[in-house]
């Protein structure tokens, strides 16, 4: 199992429609690619991907790029809280088509739903080779300790968690989930560490401005300790939230769609910030009183 710090996430890989209204802008296939490929030539080589991405496009563009030094993170997401036997191997070999793979490198439970009959479909794909590791997102306490018990029972390594997390979205620090995976040797994945481009410093672009644009005005004293630090060790505010990941021991998952999105990720792997800094980082973004809810939508969804 091949180990990283920073996944290179491919939720904004989608066609140009996808693009425009999300992200606020289009990026060409091309791109994309040149993206993935100089990730990979510098030592990035795990994407997470999942069936939805990109409004259904992300996975075909990988296996599109048939790129075999590229690792593979992708998701079975329940579409119903009903278990239906059979469910998570018919969506695994439309995953494997799309991608154009024999097997993906870890696969996760997307959703806390029927976590037992789904993770033992796991199981028995990851014994005939078909899944090198398993985890679980968006899930608590609770449903971790299940899934690790369940997995346990099988001989299986639960290999991580991944969850919401960021400077401004710690409730799985606070509530005692990411101490459990320390202590268990289960990774914690953070998705959503820029918050949408809450925490670049700037407006996000797309839809997301429309929801954000109230909570980046709440955001300015953070932006203000965000480009202090960042210009000490001559980085972007963005660059400030996945180094502040990094330097907690929570792996980011980064969402990269240009080159320069890979350049900014070689100078974060060699930052790590003192403590006294990781405390005025978390004492102004507590001060700005910002909730952002993702973490509270998919416990809703789960239920």
């Amino acid at each position: 199992m091949t180990d990283t710090t920073i996944i290179i996430g491919t939720n904004s890989w989608g066609g140009s429609l996808y693009s425009k209204i999300l992200r606020g802008s289009s990026v060409s296939k091309e791109t994309i690619k040149q993206t993935a490929e100089l990730a990979i030539n510098n030592g990035f080589i795990m994407f997470d991907t999942a069936r939805n991405y990109g409004f259904g496009k992300s996975q075909k563009l990988i296996g599109e790029f048939a790129l075999p030094e590229m690792k593979i993170s992708t998701k079975f997401t329940p579409f119903s809280k009903k278990y239906k036997p059979g469910q998570v191997r018919k969506s695994l070999e439309k995953d494997l088509k799309d991608l154009n793979r024999k097997f993906v490198d870890i696969y996760w439970l997307h959703l806390p739903m029927s976590i037992e009959e789904n993770l033992m479909e796991m199981a028995i794909l990851y014994r005939e080779g078909k899944i090198g590791a398993i985890g679980i997102s968006n899930c608590n306490l609770e449903e971790a300790k299940l899934a690790k018990e369940i997995l346990d029972r099988e001989q299986i390594p639960l290999y991580g968690i991944q969850n919401h997390y960021s400077l401004i979205e710690r409730t799985w620090e606070q509530n005692g989930l990411v101490e459990w995976c320390v202590n268990n040797n289960i990774k914690f994945w953070a998705w959503a560490v820029l918050e949408e481009g809450m925490l670049t410093g700037s407006a996000p672009s797309g839809v997301m401005s429309l929801i954000y644009r109230r909570r980046t005005k709440k955001l300015q004293p953070l932006y203000k300790v965000m480009g202090d630090i960042g210009e000490r060790y001559g980085i972007s505010t963005a660059q400030v939230a996945i180094v502040y990941c990094l330097t907690k021991g929570i792996t980011p998952v980064c969402g990269c769609r240009k080159p320069y999105h890979i350049e900014q990720l070689i100078q974060d792997s060699a930052i790590r910030f003192p403590d006294d800094e990781i405390k005025i980082l978390e004492t102004t973004a507590q001060q700005c009183g910002v909730t952002v809810m993702k973490a509270d939508m998919f416990r809703f969804m789960s239920k």
